[in-house]
């Protein structure tokens, strides 16, 4: 068990897939544990109600984290239900179609920034003041393998994904001496609710490429969020975290 006892963490996206994940594995050691939602009000009630089974707090919290007026409006409410809050996991996402370049617009560009940059900024300013006032915060990134792939066809969202990783190493370097750090987790292609669509023959072939030739599943990421997220992190900060197998091994 991490060290993140009676603390606050806020996942956003986390009514399903690596999210639902990540807020088990927090409430399972001990944070209280805001679950963010868009639109999947069930799944989030049902994450939530999973949680207090297993003898965890949590609450669950609507907003569009791309929208600067409904962070605020949600780190508000999170403070007033479950305390400020010591631990941000980014991890809200949207579609991630793939383009040829022939394609390609700047919008579908910028519809992954929304979600990469965009929102991981006004998350941040948020909650800052009182990390920094309290000298004490995890910021925890959900990047991906393929910003060291390079998929072709996916440069939308391959670029975006750069981005966040460039975010977290500048932001680690400002923020270290206020007690907070930044880091990314970097999943492989890890099977959730949304490639329930995806032939055999697709995870077959990944599979193929991963050195320890199996598919990762949600909980190898939450397990390395929990880490980052507790005390015997605290020196760790400015990082990415492959969780892929060795899938991108230089």
């Amino acid at each position: 068990m991490t060290e993140v006892m009676k603390r606050t963490a806020l996942v956003t996206g986390a009514a399903r897939g690596l999210g639902s994940a990540i807020a088990l594995e927090l409430a399972e050691n001990g944070a209280n544990v805001a679950i963010n939602y868009w639109s999947s009000r069930q799944a989030a009630e049902h994450l939530r109600n999973q949680i207090k089974r297993r003898g965890g707090h949590a609450g669950i919290f609507q907003a569009d984290v791309r929208d600067e007026s409904e962070v605020a409006r949600l780190v508000d409410e999170v403070s007033d239900a479950l305390g400020l809050i010591d631990i941000l996991v980014v991890n809200a996402t949207g579609p991630q179609p793939f383009y040829p370049i022939e394609e390609q617009t700047w919008e579908c560009y910028l519809e992954q920034l929304e979600f990469f940059v965009k929102s991981p900024l006004l998350l941040l300013k948020q909650v800052l003041p009182a990390m920094k006032r309290q000298g004490f915060g995890r910021i925890i990134q959900i990047g991906s393998e393929v910003f060291e792939l390079g998929n072709p066809r996916f440069a939308n969202y391959v670029a975006a994904k750069g981005a966040q990783l460039g975010l977290t190493r500048s932001w680690a370097r400002e923020l270290a001496p206020d007690g907070i750090t930044v880091n990314l987790v970097a999943p492989g292609w890890i099977p959730t609710e949304r490639h329930a669509d995806v032939p055999t023959a697709e995870f077959e072939s990944y599979k193929q490429q991963v050195p320890m030739k199996r598919m990762g599943n949600a909980s190898d990421v939450a397990r390395m969020v929990a880490f980052l997220a507790g005390d015997s992190a605290g020196f760790i900060t400015g990082q990415r975290f492959s969780v892929n197998g060795g899938n991108t091994l230089a």
